[in-house]
């Protein structure tokens, strides 16, 4: 089949059109790839600056690395003399893998040691306040497992302070360590 002069003029408009159409398509269709990819960029760098910053908070709070057993020591006493503690006994276990971690982070191992404590105390507050310095020493991360808190029985004397309540704890100090830069 032919086609007649007069016929290609009729179609020649609508092929203009459908050739624009076609690169338009085509210009959209690259347009969103292109913008796909710099999103995907933005995103991969938005990621990794938020594990570069929560890598530098876990460095910061001494977290990352071998045990700080010392620091621990110095901690336990620092807090003993400023909450004037009247009796404050601990012992630190030796430290082991923990295995159960879900969503490990790559080559990362958690370690633990656990550090009994037992308390001599005048109000139950004295507990939490323990606690809390306990955490903001930042020489570990502090996980308490168990605290219990009993009445020692003993009549309040005249002469000074008597501790009226025992706390005994068992807290995990945590650290990250990476076996490689072992």
């Amino acid at each position: 089949m032919r086609l007649t002069r007069g016929e290609l003029k009729q179609l020649a408009g609508p092929v203009v059109v459908g050739l624009v159409l076609t690169l338009g398509g085509a210009a959209l269709v690259w347009s969103t790839g292109e913008a796909l990819r710099s999103g995907q960029r933005h995103f991969a760098a938005a990621q990794a600056e938020e594990k570069i910053d929560l890598y530098q908070r876990l460095k910061q709070l001494h977290i990352l690395g071998e045990e700080r057993r010392l620091e621990w020591a110095d901690a336990m006493a620092r807090i003993r003399k400023e909450r004037e503690l009247l009796d404050l006994r601990y012992t630190v276990e030796r430290q082991r893998l923990l295995t159960s971690v879900a969503a490990k982070p790559g080559n990362i191992d958690f370690y633990a040691s656990t550090m009994k404590v037992d308390l001599a105390l005048l109000h139950e507050e004295d507990l939490l306040r323990f606690l809390a310095d306990l955490r903001e020493s930042g020489n570990a991360y502090y996980a308490v497992r168990k605290c219990g808190l009993m009445r020692t029985g003993q009549a309040v004397s005249g002469a000074g302070m008597t501790p009226r309540l025992r706390a005994d704890c068992e807290i995990d100090l945590i650290t990250l360590v990476d076996p490689a830069k072992k």
